[in-house]
C-alpha cells in the first residue's frame, strides 16, 4: 500500500504562481494537480482577485469546491456559485485611508472591487490596470467608486514604485487597513486584519484540514502571511525577495511549471 502523501492542502495563488504569464496553466502544471486530486489532497486556489473576476478561471480550471479570494476577504463555494464568507472594506474609512496617504504622497490613482459574487471592479480616471485582461469599469470621479459595498482599494502612484507606497501606505493607515503588494501596479487596502492567511484558515477549518499538512505556492509579499500559516511556503524562483526570504524552498518561475516540479516530488504518480 503506497504512503499517504504529507500534504492534504495544496493552496496555489494564481498570478505569477500558477498562471503563465498569458493567463493559462501549462499541461504539466494540471496533471500535478490531478495527482494531488487522485492521491486524496484537496487544491484551494488562493487569490488576490475577488470571486467574480476569477469565477471562469476556476471553472475552466476544473474547480467546484472551495476558493480563497480578494486577498483573503472572501472564501468563495465555486460549484454553488457563492461565497461563504465575506469581509467588506467599510467606503468611509477608505477615503480617510485615501486621505491620509495622499496627505503623504500626493496624487494617487485608485480603484475599488465590489463586494458580492456578481461586484464590478470600478476604476477612477487616471487608474491604470495592471491586468488588462480583466474587466472593469470606469467612472468619472472618485466618488463613484464607492456607491456600493466594497472588499478592497487598489492604488497607483505615477512616480512611486510599488515597495515605496506599499511601505508609506502602510506607515499612515496602519490602524485603518491591511495594506498588501499583491503583484506589479497591484498595492492595496483590505479590511484590518484580513489576509490570505486568514481566508485559508477559515476554507480549511470548514474542509478540516490543518494548516502543517498544507503546502503553499506564492511569488509576492502578501503571500507571506499564507506561508507563515502553512506547513511548508513555495516561492516561485520570480518571486519577490521579501517572500524567498520566509520560504520553505525556492521553486522554478511560473513559466517553468515550478509548481509541477515540486507536487510531482510530494506526490508521486500513483
Amino acid at each position: 500500500m503506497a504512503a499517504s502523501p504529507a500534504y492534504s492542502l495544496v493552496a496555489t495563488d494564481l498570478d505569477g504562481t500558477l498562471l503563465r504569464g498569458d493567463d493559462t496553466v501549462s499541461e504539466r502544471s494540471r496533471a500535478a494537480l490531478a495527482r494531488v486530486a487522485r492521491a486524496g489532497a484537496r487544491h484551494l486556489v488562493v487569490t488576490g482577485r475577488p470571486a467574480p473576476r476569477v469565477r471562469p478561471l476556476l471553472k475552466e480550471l476544473g474547480c467546484t469546491g472551495l476558493a480563497v479570494c480578494g486577498q483573503g476577504a472572501q472564501v468563495y463555494d465555486v460549484g454553488a456559485g457563492r461565497l461563504l464568507w465575506s469581509v467588506r472594506l467599510d467606503r468611509e474609512l477608505a477615503e480617510t485611508a485615501l486621505g491620509k496617504i495622499e496627505a503623504e504622497v500626493g496624487q494617487v490613482y485608485a480603484a475599488v472591487d465590489q463586494d458580492g459574487v456578481d461586484g464590478l471592479t470600478l476604476i477612477e480616471p487616471g487608474y491604470r490596470m495592471p491586468h488588462p485582461t480583466l474587466p472593469a469599469v470606469r467612472v468619472g470621479r472618485r466618488d463613484d467608486l464607492w456607491r456600493a459595498p466594497i472588499s478592497k482599494v487598489l492604488l497607483r502612484h505615477h512616480t512611486l514604485s510599488d515597495d515605496e507606497l506599499a511601505t508609506i501606505a502602510r506607515g499612515v493607515v496602519d490602524s485603518l487597513a491591511t495594506v498588501t503588494m499583491s503583484g506589479p501596479g497591484t498595492v492595496e487596502l483590505q479590511p484590518r486584519g484580513v489576509t490570505k492567511a486568514a481566508g485559508l484558515a477559515l476554507a480549511a477549518a470548514h474542509l478540516g484540514l490543518a494548516a502543517e499538512r498544507a503546502v503553499a505556492f506564492g511569488d509576492m509579499p502578501n503571500d507571506i502571511p499564507m506561508f507563515e500559516w502553512a506547513g511548508h511556503g513555495v516561492a516561485m524562483a520570480n518571486a519577490h525577495p521579501e517572500l524567498k526570504a520566509v520560504a520553505d524552498e525556492v521553486t522554478s518561475s511560473n513559466e517553468d511549471d515550478g509548481i509541477a516540479v515540486v507536487l510531482e516530488r510530494l506526490f508521486p504518480s500513483l
